[in-house]
């Protein structure tokens, strides 16, 4: 058995398998239950919630079946991509994602663009839709970070402060990445608890904001922008990110989406308020 521990906290520890249970020899993940029930929750709670938006339940079951595979192969794509030299071409390493290796940008572009494609077939107000559906997206996001904690992944630099963490694991990952300045010895930052506690606050406030916001896309907008913050200062503090060059992509990206959709948020509230004049 695994355990994670937290040497600050008197040497508490959590037992941590990434293995649930096995059905006919077949090892069922901790990381894939999370992550869809994370889904799963999104989707009931999108349910109870759809006719504020005029949204039919079919038209979300459509999208959920498309979205849902357009979002994992996103997600698996945007990961290899960036991370060729972990595969060289092993297609069979490339299609294999019970481990680990879903990238969350790669995920929200694979879903948008087939909701979009969804939306101008079917005649569907695609703003709206994503007013609809931001803040449930970043609820199973922060739901789903958790699949990285039984993984004993997505962790930071080490650190002094008391929710600082280690694992045999965690060692063993960090003595072979050979990262300058990382001690195995020391606890690291729980990354992957600081993003699911920032994207778990995003959700709130989302869900207080949409009971007074004026201009259409103003949600999705918002939900761009905090997500790219928080990831913004998380990703610095991670020790596995993905580079182009020297620079970390989801920073690249982050930066991208703060400023973009910020200009974009400020335009169209200046206009709504001289439209409303």
């Amino acid at each position: 058995m695994n355990y994670v521990r937290f040497p600050n906290l008197g040497d508490f520890k959590i037992p941590v398998d990434s293995v649930a249970f096995e059905i006919f020899g077949i090892e069922i993940l901790w990381y894939g239950i999370i992550i869809s029930f994370g889904f799963i929750m999104a989707v009931f709670l999108g349910m109870r919630n759809r006719e504020r938006f005029g949204i039919e339940q079919e038209q979300i079951l459509d999208i959920v079946l498309w979205g849902a595979p357009s979002g994992i192969i996103g997600a698996r794509l945007y990961y290899v991509i960036f991370n060729w030299h972990e595969f060289e071409g092993d297609i069979l390493r490339i299609i294999n994602i019970r481990t680990g290796g879903l990238a969350v940008y790669g995920g929200l572009i694979g879903a948008l663009v087939s909701s979009y494609i969804y939306c101008r077939v079917k005649k569907v107000d695609f703003l709206n839709l994503l007013d609809f559906g931001g803040p449930y997206f970043l609820l199973a996001q922060g739901i789903g970070r958790w699949g990285n904690f039984t993984n004993n992944e997505a962790f930071g630099t080490n650190t002094n402060l008391p929710w600082g963490m280690t694992s045999d694991i965690i060692q063993k990952r960090i003595e072979q990445s050979n990262i300058p300045g990382m001690d195995p010895n020391l606890p690291v930052h729980p990354a992957f608890l600081y993003e699911s506690l920032w994207n778990f606050a995003a959700f709130f406030f989302l869900m207080w904001y949409r009971k007074k916001y004026k201009v259409k896309g103003e949600l999705f907008f918002l939900y761009m922008i905090l997500y790219g913050a928080g990831r913004l200062w998380i990703e610095a503090l991670r020790t596995d990110s993905l580079y182009i060059g020297p620079f970390r992509v989801s920073q690249l990206l982050a930066i991208s989406f703060v400023v973009v959709f910020s200009t974009i948020f400020i335009i169209r509230r200046k206009k709504y308020q001289v439209v409303s004049r």
